[in-house]
């Protein structure tokens, strides 16, 4: 719903890895959801990493 594209995967570990692009505003609430989590998820720890878009993605994938 915010129109970004890329995909998200549970690991094995229980982390969970996502690549994403889009519009600046939609990638940072995608952000903060990622920091927060929904119930009954709970956060230990996030990171990101900043990248310039390739626009080499076309839709959102899910996988897990």
């Amino acid at each position: 719903s915010l129109g970004l594209t890329g995909w998200v995967r549970n690991l094995p570990d229980g982390r969970v890895e996502a690549v994403f692009e889009g519009e600046k505003d939609a990638a940072k609430k995608m952000l903060d959801w990622c920091r927060t989590g929904t119930p009954p998820a709970r956060v230990d720890h996030f990171e990101f990493e900043e990248e310039a878009a390739g626009a080499e993605f076309t839709d959102f994938e899910i996988t897990y």
